[in-house]
C-alpha cells in the first residue's frame, strides 16, 4: 500500500484547491462559504494532494466536485456514498470527502447513509442543510419543517421532518458534528477534526439558501439571536450559551433543559464528545429551536474499528486459510460445488 501522508517540504495553499471552473452558485448562496473553508481545511491536511478524493451525488451542493481540485467523481442522485464507499474499499489510503445535500442524502440516499454510518466507513460526509431542494427549484426534502410553504406542499408541509444528527448518531455514527455556514472558524476545525477522525465523520451544514428558504437559519446563526439560540460545544467543557454566557445545559429528569447560571455552575453539564453511550448525544442532537438552543461544533466524537480495515483484515484472514491465491485458481481447482 502506498503512503498516505504528504512529503513535508510539500507545502500546500488553499490555491492549490481552488480548480479552474467558474462557480456557478446563486449570490449569496451558503455554499460559498464550505466551498472556501473545505479548501483551506484540505491545505492542513497530511495527505498528499493526489490521495484526495471529492465526491458528490446531484443538487447544487453536488457542484462542488467542480471546483475543487481533486480527483473528483459526480455521481447520480443519492450514490454519492456508495461510490465513496467503493474507492475507500479499493483505495483504504485515500481522503475520501462526500458532498451531499439534506435531500440527495436524506431521501434517495438515506439508505447508503445510515449503512456507512452503521459500517464505520472512514469517509468524511458534509451534508448541505437548506431544508429543500433547491437545484429541482423548492420542493420539500426530508428536512423541510412542518407548514412550511414548498413547490410541492402549496399549502404547507405535512410531513415529520428528519433531525440529521438523530438520524447519523441513531444508525451509529463515530462522529458527528453541526456547523453553521457563517462561522468560518467553528467550521474549519469541525472539518480538521472530522479529518483526523477514523471512521464515519458526518458535519451538517446549516446553509442558506437565498433563492428557496432565505433566512431558515436565521435565528439561529443570526448576528443579534445566535448567542441565545445556539450552543457552542467543546469537549471537556460546561455547555454555556448566551450573550454573557449566562445560560447553561442541565439534566431535568430525563430530559436538557436550559438553566440560568447563578451562584454556581455546578449543575452545568460538561461536554463529553468521548462518551460510549450515544444518550446524551442524541438528546444534544435533537435540541431544536424554539423551544432549546441548537447543539453546534462536535457532538460526538467515539472509537471503533473502521470498515475498511475490518473487510481487509477479514479477507487477509480467508488468503492464510486457503491454497488458492485467486479466483481463477479456484475456478480451476475443478467442481467447486455439486448438485
Amino acid at each position: 500500500m502506498q503512503t498516505d501522508v504528504k512529503d513535508k517540504t510539500e507545502k500546500l495553499t488553499r490555491k492549490d484547491f481552488v480548480s479552474d471552473q467558474a462557480v456557478r452558485w446563486c449570490p449569496g448562496c451558503g455554499d460559498y462559504m464550505i466551498l472556501a473553508n473545505m479548501q483551506k481545511a484540505f491545505a492542513q491536511m497530511d495527505h498528499k494532494k493526489e490521495h484526495f478524493l471529492s465526491v458528490s451525488g446531484i443538487g447544487c451542493s453536488s457542484r462542488i466536485t467542480y471546483y475543487l481540485d481533486t480527483y473528483g467523481i459526480h455521481s447520480i442522485h443519492g450514490r454519492a456514498i456508495a461510490v465513496a464507499t467503493g474507492a475507500k474499499l479499493a483505495k483504504p489510503e485515500l481522503n475520501v470527502w462526500v458532498f451531499t445535500g439534506d435531500g440527495d442524502c436524506m431521501a434517495i440516499g438515506g439508505n447508503h447513509f445510515i449503512h456507512a454510518c452503521r459500517r464505520n466507513v472512514d469517509l468524511n460526509i458534509i451534508v448541505f442543510n437548506n431544508k429543500i431542494y433547491g437545484m429541482t427549484k423548492g420542493q420539500s426534502s426530508p428536512t423541510t419543517p412542518a407548514g412550511l410553504k414548498t413547490k410541492t406542499a402549496p399549502e404547507g408541509s405535512y410531513e415529520t421532518p428528519f433531525n440529521i444528527g438523530e438520524v447519523a448518531i441513531g444508525a451509529g455514527a463515530t462522529f458527528f458534528a453541526r456547523v453553521p455556514d457563517n462561522d468560518h472558524k467553528l467550521m474549519e476545525d469541525v472539518m480538521m477534526q472530522a479529518y483526523h477522525h477514523k471512521g464515519t465523520s458526518v458535519i451538517e451544514v446549516l446553509q442558506n439558501c437565498v433563492i428557496f428558504t432565505d433566512g431558515i437559519h436565521e435565528q439561529i446563526t443570526g448576528k443579534e439571536t445566535k448567542d441565545d439560540n445556539q450552543v457552542i460545544l467543546e469537549h471537556g467543557k460546561p455547555m454555556v450559551f448566551g450573550k454573557e454566557k449566562n445560560k447553561g445545559l442541565c439534566v431535568n429528569g430525563m430530559k436538557l433543559e436550559s438553566a440560568k447560571i447563578e451562584n454556581s455552575a455546578a449543575d452545568i453539564l460538561i461536554h463529553d464528545v468521548s462518551e460510549p453511550d450515544s444518550l446524551m448525544h442524541l438528546a444534544l442532537a435533537k435540541m431544536q429551536f424554539p423551544h432549546h438552543p441548537v447543539a453546534m461544533g462536535v457532538i460526538r466524537k467515539t472509537e471503533s474499528v473502521s470498515y475498511e480495515k475490518s473487510a481487509h483484515d477479514a479477507i487477509a484472514r480467508e488468503k492464510s486459510r486457503t491454497d488458492f491465491k485467486n479466483a481463477s485458481d479456484l475456478f480451476r481447482s475443478g467442481n467447486t460445488w455439486d448438485i
